[in-house]
């Protein structure tokens, strides 16, 4: 072979070498460019959530721009290869989506917005229902309407202090998960933040229509609230009880029965130390002993008064727990028949009884079919219900319309509806008001009958 044949079979390896590595090289840029697959869009009373599912982990960066109001998402080296004008915009800060090519490799999005926001954006890595994701929160900057904050003070009366003086008991309601997270996904593709949402709304219905009881729902629509944001939602609302409502799943279907949970004593002294531990936190009221704020008190003091406040919280969670175990007992099988006691998230508030109920086993078939049922939903949210009312009946917290009534019934007697007798001439006849005698006996209306038993004052 002649030497000018070498050089040119070189020249054609070379050449062939060069447009291996070119294509290579092009291959691999497609293949690292990450595909936006699609989005979702969430809105609670005080943010939205923005969720886009990635085929592969991408830099990012947001930033906002005002008259108008718009945030513009830039995702390195992605495209997008599905429209994003299914997303619900007609509620929320955001009015209208856009996007584009920018630089010829990156995807900005840009949110046209009825408000001013405050933007947050992370990435979050592949779970067991989604793969990459990016995750952008809008951050209302106008404070919440009375409709979605709610804060009750609990003042302690004195045996002078009537009826009109007294509050209601306020039980937080909290149907776990939401939004981008759904929970068990049970035996025919139940999901638990849907179960659990619509037992806590019917709870909701019959704690607003009991007198002396005031519920307040952590979560009202299928949106994310974060484990620490509700148990400091039930606080800043001073509630009476926190009540966590979930549906479990196990990996055998053959498991069942519902199940109450109060934070175990470890988890509760892990808690303290870290409350201790945190300046922020160490200045808040903490109620159960008293409305006493630990920010001037010694660390020994400090951690006495918390301890104290953490125990009483737990003794009550443990005995009121009970009693609403018992009652689901009346409608569910038991998967457990005592409290149990667990380090859950949601459970440590240092001044709030807490609970986390598990109604059932979405993975089991039989369980998964009555949950999804409206009329067992019904009986579920009735039992919890019974539950509570009984200890509160029994314990009710000072200054509360049910303290009233219990210290008020040792003064009381019995007195039957006799013919010609009207509700203001009882009134009058013990010395009492027409309003009174209707709280004393829970009446809407000043109609009575004859034989009809009713509660009067002894004097």
């Amino acid at each position: 072979m002649g030497f000018n044949k070498i050089i040119k079979m070189k020249k054609y390896s070379m050449m062939f070498i060069r447009l291996k590595v070119i294509t290579l090289i092009m291959l691999c840029s497609v293949q690292v460019m990450a595909n936006v697959q699609g989005a979702r869009l969430w809105h609670a009373p005080e943010s939205s959530r923005l969720v886009f599912d990635l085929s592969k982990k991408s830099e990012h960066k947001i930033f906002t721009l005002s008259s108008p109001h718009r945030l513009v998402i830039d995702i390195d080296d992605a495209k997008l290869i599905r429209k994003l004008e299914a997303l619900t915009t007609d509620v929320g800060p955001v009015k209208k989506m856009r996007w584009g090519s920018r630089n010829k490799k990156d995807l900005r999005i840009v949110l046209d917005l009825r408000e001013a926001i405050t933007p947050k954006s992370f990435p979050l890595p592949p779970n067991k229902q989604y793969g990459h994701r990016l995750v952008v929160d809008l951050f209302s900057k106008k404070k919440p309407s009375k409709n979605q904050s709610i804060t009750i003070k609990k003042p302690v009366l004195n045996a002078k202090d009537s009826l009109k003086t007294s509050r209601d008991i306020l039980i937080a309601i909290d149907a776990g998960h939401g939004g981008e997270d759904p929970g068990a996904i049970g035996h025919g593709g139940i999901y638990e933040k849907r179960v659990v949402l619509a037992i806590a709304k019917k709870l909701e219905a019959l704690l607003k229509k009991e007198k002396g009881f005031k519920p307040f729902m952590i979560r009202t629509g299928d949106y994310y609230v974060g484990l620490r944001d509700r148990t400091r939602k039930a606080r800043t609302a001073n509630a009476d009880l926190f009540l966590s409502v979930h549906a479990d799943a196990f990996r055998s279907p053959k498991a069942r029965g519902g199940s109450v949970f109060a934070l175990s004593q470890k988890g509760a002294t892990s808690e303290a130390a870290r409350w201790l531990a945190d300046k922020e936190n160490s200045a808040d009221l903490i109620g159960g002993v008293g409305g006493v704020s630990l920010d001037d008190k010694e660390d020994v003091l400090a951690g006495v008064l918390l301890d104290l406040s953490m125990t009483a919280s737990l003794g009550v969670s443990l005995d009121l727990g009970q009693m609403v175990l018992n009652s689901m007992g009346g409608v569910a099988r038991l998967h457990k028949h005592k409290v149990e006691q667990a380090g859950f998230a949601v459970l440590k508030s240092p001044d709030v009884p807490s609970l986390l109920i598990e109604t059932g086993f979405l993975s089991n078939p039989k369980e998964a079919h009555k949950l999804k049922s409206t009329s067992y939903q019904k009986q579920m949210a009735k039992s919890i219900f019974k539950g509570i009312k009984r200890y509160f009946q029994q314990s009710p917290p000072p200054g509360t319309y049910l303290a009233s009534i219990k210290r008020r019934s040792g003064k009381l007697r019995e007195y039957v509806i006799a013919p010609g007798d009207s509700l203001s001439g009882i009134a009058q006849k013990y010395r009492t008001s027409l309003l009174n005698l209707k709280k004393l006996n829970g009446l809407k209306s000043s109609s009575i009958r004859v034989g009809q038993v009713i509660k009067v004052p002894t004097t």
